[in-house]
């Protein structure tokens, strides 16, 4: 019995669409007959999935803040409380204005707001709190897929109290267990940026119930409700802004529509539609209510892209060469067969995710050029496999079949889209985070290839066997890729053998290196970036900074040169080629280079205040005292600006001036010793004794190793008449710093005017 034609049956009692679904449940094939696996009741099943889920990712929980995790939370002001909440509407992932030309136009404003009630819950940047969210996250979307799939492969039928049927318990436990342990999913995971997937998926997959809910509900005659074809619509919207692949949710809801509620035979439909059959009606395209449904969608999607449309603005987004080389070749034909083989390159992840990388790009795939290049074959067959799956969906006589097929590939190709690059640049070449939605598809298209095998196999116990043992292998490979994503040294250089060719990959090792303070080390890993990416910018401005630290001036000018030449907009590099030129006392030029820095970055405190230094130099005070004032306008907690004046100010006699800046300073930084001691040093010339004195034990007690600290405040206490306490401080700032400038002579001279007294005394 065809579902068109218990829906229109015209007699007064027409059964509702519960009780066609029920009328249909005994026809349905079974997925489950075959299949040798476990059978499990269904809160069982969830269990066992939620617990596996959790240990797969468990040792995640205390990693810290690696990679896209310092821009997205730690650099990001929309997580401050200071940050009005009604900014985050108007601002990218990263916290950037989304009017502005570098934003990348990733509009997540519930992800970011979920990082931000982290950060005020854990009262910092603490990570623990936001990983274990993280892994709550995908615990909960690995539960929600048993759900899921037992609808998918089993079908929405509902038993005669209206209660939903799950008729295929043990493939659906089979493909949550694959969801929930593919090591693909690890980085978002253990990566905190990747909440943007998790949260995008879990509101995809209740979008997606609830538009199965939708035929649940049959009161007083209605087939569906629009209620809940509503409330799908608005948790799709939900979705899209925890990430833009939410909004396939709704073309998806249309194909289940059309295949499992409405049974409609696509090539039937098609053919009906080329040859303009009169009976289209019939084929179900215009049945009472899909269209209805269907428009409703559309309608849905079509409002949430126009809103977030005038939201984000007209521009694309800036992406460069380097994040996305295939986009930028001028062949089409060079864009279309990288972008395939970035297809196949996706789909082999899925099929064996045993070498991942944190990052793609920058030659870590070269481009395809032409014809000859051997890596054509891994095209051919992902296209040979699609085209078979699409025609075996399409074409098989077995509707249970084409439906799997068909869901199976939707789920599979419908939530990738957004990442294919055919419709807009994106900004990545592969990006492992983009296909934890399209696996859904994947564990459907495998648990219908494993049931096949039962049905087929002889000994059907050793093929179960084998999957365990995928399971298994799974569950280590997520465990070992978790502890890789804890800290950024593991993550970067468990990259060097997947990517040796990704620039990216050393600059990263490099400057995780290079934090640690192993210069060295670090040298080679950005020279080696260079070598491989003779345009990487970012690479010669860390090294040049380096060779700028360790006084080898030339050839750091000449990787701050070159780097400003190939970007004439990159502010950093401008500075600090401003830096060097000032140490080679070209003077003219390094003033020229802090200013083209500030010209591309307007607000730029770090080179205000270098600006600062040079004019300092060059006895130009007034200038110096205004860009340090600029730098600590841009940036209030800019310390070394704020010292820099007080010193300045001390040392050319305004005490008054300088006691004003210093109290300024303190009030905005009250925790800064470094203030304290340049205050209190003024504030001793200024014979403010006691004054000088509380401020100088402060700073003692905040930075007790200080040597200058215990030997001004001698020079304090020598002054004031305070001899015993001066000679203390002199002993323990000489046992501290036996070198330091002046300490040992202010010494000497107290211990002569003490010897003085005390012979004065005993005469």
């Amino acid at each position: 019995m065809c579902f068109f034609q218990i829906f229109n049956q015209h007699n007064a009692e027409a059964p509702s669409l519960e009780q066609a679904f029920r009328r249909m449940a005994p026809m349905e094939p079974n997925l489950d007959h075959d299949l040798s696996w476990f059978f499990l009741p269904s809160y069982w099943a969830k269990m066992v999935v939620a617990l596996i889920s959790f240990l797969c990712f468990a040792n995640s929980y205390d990693g810290d803040f690696v990679f896209d995790d310092s821009e997205a939370i730690i650099n990001n002001k929309d997580l401050r409380a200071e940050t009005p909440l009604g900014d985050l509407w108007y601002h990218d992932f990263w916290g950037s204005k989304l009017s502005s030309n570098t934003s990348h136009k990733s509009y997540r404003p519930l992800t970011v707001l979920t990082f931000r009630i982290n950060y005020l819950f854990a009262g910092g940047f603490y990570p623990v709190g936001f990983h274990v969210i993280n892994i709550i996250l995908h615990c909960t979307i690995s539960v929600l897929m048993v759900d899921v799939f037992s609808i998918l492969l089993g079908g929405l039928q509902f038993s005669n109290k209206g209660r939903r049927l799950n008729l295929a318990p043990k493939s659906s436990l089979l493909a949550a267990l694959l969801f929930a342990v593919h090591p693909v999913h690890t980085e978002c995971v253990a990566g905190i940026v990747g909440r943007a997937d998790l949260l995008c998926a879990l509101f995809f997959l209740l979008s997606f119930l609830g538009y199965c809910k939708a035929f649940r509900e049959n009161k007083e005659g209605h087939t569906f409700s629009v209620f809940w074809v509503l409330v799908s619509v608005v948790l799709g919207a939900i979705a899209m802004l925890c990430k833009e692949q939410g909004i396939t949710i709704l073309g998806l809801n249309a194909v289940f529509d059309a295949l499992v509620i409405n049974k409609i035979n696509l090539l039937k439909l098609i053919q009906k539609l080329l040859y303009k059959d009169k009976a289209l009606e019939n084929a179900g395209l215009l049945r009472k209510g899909l269209l209805f449904r269907i428009t409703l969608l559309m309608c849905g999607g079509a409002s949430i892209l126009y809103i977030r449309w005038r939201i984000m603005g007209t521009g694309p987004p800036a992406f460069t060469e380097v994040d996305n080389p295939a986009s930028f070749a001028d062949s089409l034909f060079v864009r279309a067969i990288n972008y395939n083989y970035y297809y196949s390159l996706n789909a082999w992840l899925l099929l064996c995710p045993w070498w991942l990388c944190f990052d793609w790009s920058m030659g870590c795939i070269p481009l395809i050029k032409s014809v000859s290049d051997w890596r054509i074959i891994a095209l051919a067959a992902l296209w040979f496999c699609l085209i078979g799956l699409i025609c075996q969906a399409l074409c098989s006589e077995d509707s249970h079949k084409r439906r799997i097929l068909t869901l199976g590939l939707g789920f599979l190709i419908i939530p990738f889209l957004p990442a294919s690059n055919l419709f807009f640049r994106v900004g990545f070449v592969v990006a492992e985070r983009v296909i934890y939605l399209p696996s859904i598809g994947y564990c459907i298209l495998f648990t219908y290839g494993f049931s096949l095998l039962s049905k087929q196999a002889k000994k059907k116990k050793i093929l179960a066997v084998a999957v365990l043992g995928i399971l298994l292998i799974n569950v280590m490979r997520c465990a070992l890729r978790s502890s890789q994503w804890r800290s950024e040294e593991q993550l970067f250089r468990s990259a060097l053998s997947v990517c040796p060719l990704n620039a990216k990959v050393h600059y990263n090792v490099g400057k995780n290196l290079a934090d640690k303070g192993n210069q060295s080390a670090a040298i080679k890993y950005y020279r080696e970036a260079v070598r491989l990416n003779p345009k990487y910018v970012h690479a010669m401005n860390n090294l040049g900074n380096i060779l700028k630290e360790r006084n080898e001036l030339h050839e750091a000018e000449e990787l701050l040169s070159l780097a400003v030449q190939i970007q004439p907009d990159f502010a950093a590099a401008w500075m600090n080629l401003g830096i060097v030129q000032n140490s080679l006392r070209r003077f003219e030029e390094a003033e020229q280079s802090y200013w083209t820095a500030i010209k591309h970055r307007k607000k730029y405190p770090d080179c205000y205040y270098n600006l600062g230094r040079l004019y300092a130099d060059l006895n130009r005070h007034i200038d110096a005292l205004n860009a340090w004032r600029n730098a600590t306008v841009l940036k209030p907690e800019h310390s070394l600006a704020w010292n820099n004046m007080i010193i300045l100010l001390d040392n050319t006699g305004n005490l008054a001036q300088a006691e004003a800046v210093g109290r300024e300073a303190l009030e905005l930084i009250p925790n800064d010793h470094s203030l304290m001691f340049s205050l209190a040093n003024v504030l001793g010339k200024s014979q403010k004794y006691k004054e000088s004195e509380a401020l100088f034990l402060k700073a003692i007690k905040a930075n007790p190793n200080a040597a200058s600290y215990h030997g001004n405040l001698a020079v304090l206490y020598h002054r004031w008449g305070n001899l015993d306490l001066a000679k203390k401080h002199y002993e323990v700032s000489l046992k501290l710093d036996p070198m330091a400038p002046g300490t040992k002579e202010n010494y000497n001279l107290l211990r002569r005017k003490l010897e003085q007294l005390q012979k004065k005394g005993s005469a």
